[in-house]
């Protein structure tokens, strides 16, 4: 039996890696640094701004230039949160699936409520699920299981009958923590998690297609 699914969003339910990788390149262009292709950023994207700084800068949390530059990160994304971030062709589909067979479903992710709480609401999504976690709404982030213990408490459902969507092996991590089903989403940013067979997932899906048809397999008919 399947009661809820869960996502990670960036790079799971939504492409955001445009707007973060515009903003990084504006952080480049601002220290007369040449812009790098989207293309080259995008896989650091679902690693936020500690990614993205050190696919732009070369630098880490211990570079005594990274917490200025994180925070001038920071605000250039903030004023382009939704410029050009799309939902990933097939997860406007799946989402209405998840309705039509009555489950619930909702967000985690690492992104911080400042930016999630506004991006989820320019989706489209807030109206339909009332179940956001962001990195900074529980003690711990993933790959910590806490967000996502919170999110089924939220939605009142049952870990182990619920399935986590994720594009990142931390989120894989946090999913079984948390005594969930995993799914690892071939097509979305993969990080420096190395390759997605070995994540120990228990699903891995090239499509939000592939997903819509695994649930109606699960589906107990009502």
């Amino acid at each position: 039996m399947l009661e809820a699914v869960l996502f990670d969003l960036d790079g799971t339910l939504a492409d955001t890696a445009p707007d973060l990788g515009d903003a990084a390149n504006v952080l480049l262009r601002e220290e007369g640094r040449a812009a790098k292709p989207l293309e080259f950023l995008r896989p650091y994207t679902s690693q936020g701004v500690r990614g993205l700084l050190k696919a732009a800068f070369d630098i880490d949390s211990s570079h005594p230039t990274y917490e200025p530059r994180a925070q001038r990160f920071l605000d250039l994304y903030a004023a382009r949160l939704c410029q050009a971030t799309r939902l990933f062709d097939g997860i406007p589909e799946l989402l209405d699936a998840l309705e039509a067979h009555e489950l619930g479903w909702g967000i985690v992710t690492n992104k911080r409520m400042r930016f999630t709480d506004p991006l989820v609401e320019r989706l489209g999504l807030t109206p339909r699920t009332t179940c956001v976690v962001s990195g900074d709404t529980t003690a711990e982030a993933k790959p910590s299981p806490l967000p996502i213990l919170h999110a089924c408490q939220l939605l009142d459902c049952h870990p182990q009958l619920t399935w986590y969507v994720g594009d990142d092996r931390r989120d894989i991590v946090a999913g079984k923590a948390a005594g969930c089903f995993t799914v690892a989403v071939s097509y979305g940013y993969l990080g420096d998690s190395g390759p997605v067979h070995t994540w120990g997932a228990d699903l891995i899906i090239d499509h939000p297609t592939e997903l819509t048809r695994h649930i109606a397999r699960r589906v107990v008919p009502k």
